[in-house]
């Protein structure tokens, strides 16, 4: 499978590195809106190439992965790319995922391609662990807890406080809630009870740290919801402290059967590298986006439309032998 990579941040770095654990899969260009010239990627005699040449490669890629950010990116990208190749995104924006469907679905009707959004681990694969929790167990609730990990939209929204030169922050689940929905007991839980925030802040010279504090523990849809600690530090012991991407979470339901037995269904990551692992999904759906076209599927599919054995390189007949 030839795939391309557009876009060459943190997520294209990694589709990089999880083509070179796939021996089925070869990475054929990497597509950029910067000046390609500056561009330096890890593996030898691939070409790095202006995204305004894509369409020059519509026959020499079978899957094109998309890169970009899911707020002004994924949204005209999608679509547009869609029209010359398979291609998998990454959009994670839970709300707009249905209207982005459509753009995208028609896109990939109109020139036989097949579509594969929202792919990672949320959404993606917490994703289909709640649908096949809810399958299983319809008389139940469900429950996400993420982290502990850096949210890389709220380190961005700190650092675009005045006063601010750096900052990284992390969510962290509640133990005790996340014990209570382990117990059984199916919790009532509220925002505030579910996830702490800690944030640590490295302040521009001469700024208020009181003022910066303040504005970050009252700032709505971010912080204000949820009990914040702020630390400030110097930049040396943010560089050397805080420079990873470590993430992942769980997925529970608790649920109910017959008599009001009680069942617990738990799924968790623990990632060292949130973009390495979810690129790490987005070449193995690739995998699936290609061998459907293949079978003259087309249209835009999500998670939930997959079957599994789509997504290994290994043959029904070796899934059955050894996973099964």
């Amino acid at each position: 499978m030839k795939i391309g990579i557009l876009g060459y941040g943190n997520l294209g770095r990694g589709v990089e590195l999880a083509v070179k654990e796939n021996p089925d899969v070869e990475l054929v260009a990497v597509f950029t809106r910067r000046n390609p010239d500056t561009v330096k990627i890890q593996t030898p005699n691939v070409p790095v190439v202006s995204a305004d040449k894509a369409a020059d490669w519509i026959d020499k890629i079978d899957v094109m992965i998309l890169c970009g950010g899911s707020a002004t990116d994924l949204p005209v990208q999608t679509p547009e790319f869609a029209k010359m190749f398979n291609v998998i995104d990454s959009f994670d924006t839970h709300a707009k995922i249905p209207a982005h469907f459509e753009k995208v679905d028609a896109a990939a009707k109109s020139s036989n391609h097949v579509a594969i959004i929202s792919v990672g681990w949320d959404p993606g694969l917490f994703s289909l662990v709640r649908a096949y929790s809810n399958a299983i167990l319809p008389r139940g609730k469900d429950y996400t807890f993420w982290g502990k990990g850096v949210s890389q939209g709220h380190s961005d929204a700190l650092r675009r406080i005045s006063g601010v030169k750096d900052a990284k922050q992390y969510t962290i689940p509640i133990e005790a809630a996340l014990e209570a929905v382990r117990s059984g007991s199916n919790p009532d839980l509220t925002t505030r009870q579910k996830h702490l925030r800690e944030c640590f802040v490295v302040l521009e010279e001469g700024a208020d740290a009181a003022a910066v504090e303040r504005e970050i523990k009252t700032m709505p849809n971010y912080f204000a919801d949820y009990d914040t600690t702020v630390h400030f530090i110097s930049e040396e012991e943010l560089q050397k402290n805080h420079s990873g991407l470590a993430h992942g979470g769980f997925v529970l339901r608790s649920g109910k059967t017959g008599e009001n037995h009680n069942h617990v269904i738990e799924f968790s990551l623990k990632l060292d590298s949130n973009p390495e692992f979810t690129t790490s999904v987005l070449v193995a759906y690739a995998r699936a986006a290609f061998r459907l076209n293949g079978e003259g599927k087309s249209g835009c599919m999500t998670v939930f439309d997959i079957p599994p054995a789509y997504l290994s390189n290994k043959s029904a007949a070796e899934l059955r032998a050894h996973l099964l």
